[in-house]
């Protein structure tokens, strides 16, 4: 039942922000699913824009889609884009501190490059 004393434009300003709210809901909610079922992409996007490194990547990883990438999860998946010659490791000093730092190989950018393409061609 109708409110008499309740602006009708209130009414659909509260259903605009609900609206809103269970867009920005979805879209977490997808970029969650993309970087779950997608995380060798994303990490080989993120190191096509510069050589970087594993807590840098886990860092950038999550504050990009909110979840928790654990170590376990991380490394032997760098490894294994590192053994199908995607990426490259190369250690070095930072200080005191010694870093394994990734780079994508050419292998790897032609990798991302046909992903782009193949996405753009599927979502036409």
């Amino acid at each position: 039942m109708h409110n008499p004393y309740k602006p009708k434009q209130n009414k659909s300003k509260t259903e605009h922000k609900k609206a809103k709210a269970m867009e920005e809901n979805l879209k977490k909610e997808i970029v969650q699913h993309i970087t779950k079922n997608l995380l060798d992409i994303q990490i080989l996007a993120l190191i096509s824009k510069e050589p970087t490194w594993g807590y840098k990547i886990k860092k950038q990883i999550e504050a990009f889609s909110g979840l928790k990438i654990r170590h376990g999860a991380l490394y032997p998946l760098l490894k294994k884009l590192e053994d199908k010659g995607l990426i490259t490791s190369k250690k070095q000093q930072q200080g005191k501190r010694t870093r394994k730092v990734y780079a994508l190989t050419e292998k790897g950018k032609t990798y991302i490059e046909t992903y782009n393409a193949t996405i753009e061609e599927l979502m036409g």
